[in-house]
């Protein structure tokens, strides 16, 4: 079984920054797609960014330019570091991981195998 484990959520001021950490166990983290999503109360889980196998990200065009997904193969971590935070960008975020031969993007939740358990971002104004 895959665990997926995130954390560096928390509360900060709008125009502030948050990384966030995804912690994911076994050997063949390299070998998996990621992505993070989020949901906000009273709306379904959305798409923000993903990466594939070899590092190509795909953002969500409203977080284009403020967010960044990075993945560091040796530690089996996959980090978003978030920018000029605003107010809609609270919600609780999860990363999601999909096991893979292809060097594909994926953008739906359904098309992920393994989640976290979430961390929450909240951004005042």
């Amino acid at each position: 079984q895959v665990h997926l484990v995130e954390s560096g959520g928390g509360l900060v001021q709008a125009g502030g920054s948050l990384r966030l950490s995804c912690a994911v166990s076994g050997r063949t983290f390299s070998t998996y797609a990621m992505g993070w999503f989020r949901q906000a109360p009273g709306k379904e889980r959305e798409f923000v960014v993903a990466t594939c196998r070899s590092g190509s990200i795909l953002y969500e065009d409203s977080v284009k330019g403020r967010i960044t997904i990075s993945r560091d193969n040796a530690k089996n971590t996959v980090y978003l570091q978030m920018n000029s935070l605003k107010p809609e960008d609270t919600a609780v975020y999860y990363c999601a991981a999909k096991p893979t031969t292809y060097d594909n993007i994926y953008t739906t939740p359904t098309e992920y195998d393994y989640w976290g358990q979430g961390t929450q971002v909240t951004v005042s104004s």
